[in-house]
């Protein structure tokens, strides 16, 4: 398998607090993983850290995307490499459409012009897939837009730039049952054997809908214990509270 992301002994601060604690995760290409844990636990601060958000300051450890350690490059370098991140609350941005934010973010990674025509006819059946509003490419990005036009849009984005692996951060925030399933039918369109899709929620709804390899969940700024699909039924009967005596710096084998 070729590993597309490698997270050793990562430390992170927010300000004088530290967030992550000695966090490692091996995520390989062809594979969905799922980052679980209850809210302040670290799951937005480790998808903000990877990107080496402003907000937080690395202390100790290394991040390695596709065989470039990434510890220390600038965001939008790593955005070039092919990792792109959903957020839980997308930002408006008025003056900008959702079809030229993404004719332009494309044309940035591939350092090259893109074809309109093409690219609308790209966006217009993806557009249907998700069942979303026709009009809504022709709008500013995410100005009006509901909370389900939002997280529908960043999914639009997803399948236009399609970057080797995708941190979708609470993607299913706010989400009902019909544009939760919309949703995970967009990440089945954008999964294949060649890229990776890192998920981070605290909800399983999300979930039912999606084939899932690895199952994390993340405690006080470490992943405790690592299993398969099983793990997520074990969360939803036992809560978490189940884990926290778990003394766990590593990635546990998957459970035969």
């Amino acid at each position: 398998m070729v590993k597309l992301l490698e997270i050793k002994n990562l430390h992170a601060n927010a300000g004088d607090k530290e967030i992550l604690k000695g966090l490692n995760l091996e995520i390989n290409a062809g594979e969905v993983h799922v980052i679980m844990g209850p809210n302040g636990a670290g799951k937005s601060t480790l998808a903000n850290v990877i990107f080496n958000s402003p907000a937080y300051k690395k202390t100790n450890g290394t991040v390695v995307f596709d065989g470039q350690d990434i510890t220390n490059k600038k965001t939008d370098e790593i955005a070039r490499l092919g990792i792109f991140m959903s957020f839980q609350n997308p930002i408006s941005v008025e003056g900008i459409t959702v079809f030229n934010f993404i004719k332009a973010s494309k044309s940035k990674i591939k350092n090259a012009p893109v074809n309109y025509f093409d690219l609308k006819e790209e966006i217009d059946k993806n557009v249907l897939e998700l069942e979303m509003n026709e009009e809504l490419s022709k709008r500013d990005l995410n100005v009006g837009f509901s909370g389900g036009e939002k997280k529908k849009t960043e999914i639009l984005q997803l399948l236009s730039l399609n970057p080797k692996l995708a941190i979708l951060d609470e993607t299913d925030s706010g989400l009902d049952v019909d544009a939760t399933k919309i949703v995970s039918k967009g990440i089945e369109m954008y999964k294949n054997s060649e890229n990776a899709v890192l998920i981070i929620t605290h909800s399983s709804k999300i979930l039912e809908h999606l084939k899932v390899d690895k199952v994390h969940i993340l405690l006080n700024g470490k992943i405790v214990k690592t299993g398969d699909r099983a793990l997520i039924n074990e969360i939803e009967k036992n809560g978490y509270s189940a884990f926290k005596g778990e003394n766990w710096w590593g990635i546990q084998k998957i459970a035969s």
